[in-house]
């Protein structure tokens, strides 16, 4: 049988929206959850588990995050990730605690940042303001041209390289503590079962990758690894060698060795493919993929939230809209004065069935309860 776009399609729907689990065990199965700071109508990693985590409440990560096995970390973007996967990354020996320059002057970086971790180490867990009004550190220039405070700058590079990990966070705000890791040497043979395994935790969380975008993927593990970004390339081969692939339409696609693209033609009754409409994050893992995305769909989604507004055409925070396994338009959804506003826009037009009709209705009722509205 040869694998068709369709079965690439419903592959893709069906390996994503596996069976909703507990919290802890959903972030296990998924091992990377990207976070965005943007609420419309919540945050993304919100939005990406109320699908996946049966009866989940938009904050219940923050809430829970001390008791979840998770770390708040960089993968191929700012996240959560699980602290067996954390462990993989570190120590980070490239840090930006060595390279900023704002650091600079009679203590110079390293020994503020020495002396900042043993203020920790001493109080057990702390709020940046605590190190800010004991050491004084001023304000520095940030990635984004605003000032920040020169405390906060210090403890974001530690906590990259690793000196430092977020305990919890208060109104958003992260809560440090001295993060302990394993320094023992690391010879070419660990290096390179370390990165094939983060390799393995971006195919399971994005496949099917056309090449291009499994290349991307490897590429943006850099941020994971920076000390072994010079091994990412072999990393890439050795990838094409092992993941179960096929060539559709003139394009080499690749996924988890053991996975088959074309179960659900046995399977036309499945769940997660079957009269269900889903609004879905700009960051979840079945949208993520730009280039994927428009392959399988046929049609352009952008995320535009930093669109100048008479430029934007879909909106602000517009949701892509899964139908079925089918991508037919999206959503803009906004609270206020307590209740829910939605403003939907199609590709085409919208759906004539009844059933459709139902089914949206439900999905904007389940984002309700997800809110609290």
């Amino acid at each position: 049988m040869i694998t068709t776009l369709d079965d690439l399609r419903r592959f893709t729907v069906a390996r994503n929206f596996f069976k909703p689990l507990t919290l802890k065990p959903a972030l296990q199965k998924i091992g990377f959850l990207q976070a965005d700071p943007i609420r419309a109508p919540a945050r993304a990693q919100d939005l990406i588990l109320r699908h996946r985590v049966r009866n989940y409440h938009a904050g219940d990560l923050e809430k829970h995050y001390p008791t979840l096995n998770i770390e708040e970390d960089y993968f191929i973007n700012y996240g959560y990730v699980t602290k067996a996967i954390s462990a993989l990354m570190h120590p980070r020996s490239d840090t930006r605690v060595n390279r900023d320059e704002e650091f600079a002057g009679p203590a110079g970086p390293e020994k503020k940042a020495r002396l900042v971790l043993e203020f920790v180490r001493e109080r057990g867990t702390v709020h940046p303001r605590e190190v800010d009004e004991h050491f004084s550190h001023g304000k520095v220039k940030n990635y984004w041209g605003g000032l920040s405070n020169a405390t906060t700058h210090l403890m974001d590079a530690m906590h990259y390289r690793g000196l430092l990990r977020i305990a919890r966070r208060e109104n958003g705000i992260r809560i440090y503590q001295v993060c302990e890791h394993d320094n023992q040497p690391i010879d070419d043979g660990q290096c390179h079962s370390r990165i094939d395994s983060l390799v393995d935790v971006v195919v399971r969380l994005y496949s099917p990758l056309t090449a291009s975008s499994l290349a991307y993927y490897i590429r943006r593990l850099r941020y994971a690894v920076p000390q072994w970004s010079e091994a990412l390339t072999g990393a890439l081969q050795r990838a094409r060698e092992r993941l179960a692939h096929t060539r559709v339409n003139d394009v080499d696609w690749y996924w988890p060795v053991g996975e088959n693209p074309m179960a659900a033609r046995s399977r036309p009754d499945q769940e997660a493919t079957q009269n269900i409409v889903r609004l879905l994050a700009p960051f979840d893992p079945v949208v993520h993929d730009r280039s994927r995305f428009e392959l399988l769909w046929g049609w352009g989604y952008r995320f535009e939230a930093y669109t100048p507004a008479p430029k934007r055409k879909l909106g602000y925070y517009a949701m892509p809209m899964l139908w079925r396994d089918r991508m037919i338009g999206w959503a803009n959804m906004s609270v206020k004065n307590g209740a829910l506003n939605s403003d939907f826009g199609y590709v085409q037009s919208q759906p004539r069935e009844r059933m459709f009709k139902r089914e949206l209705e439900a999905e904007v009722d389940r984002l309700r309860l997800f809110l609290g509205v």
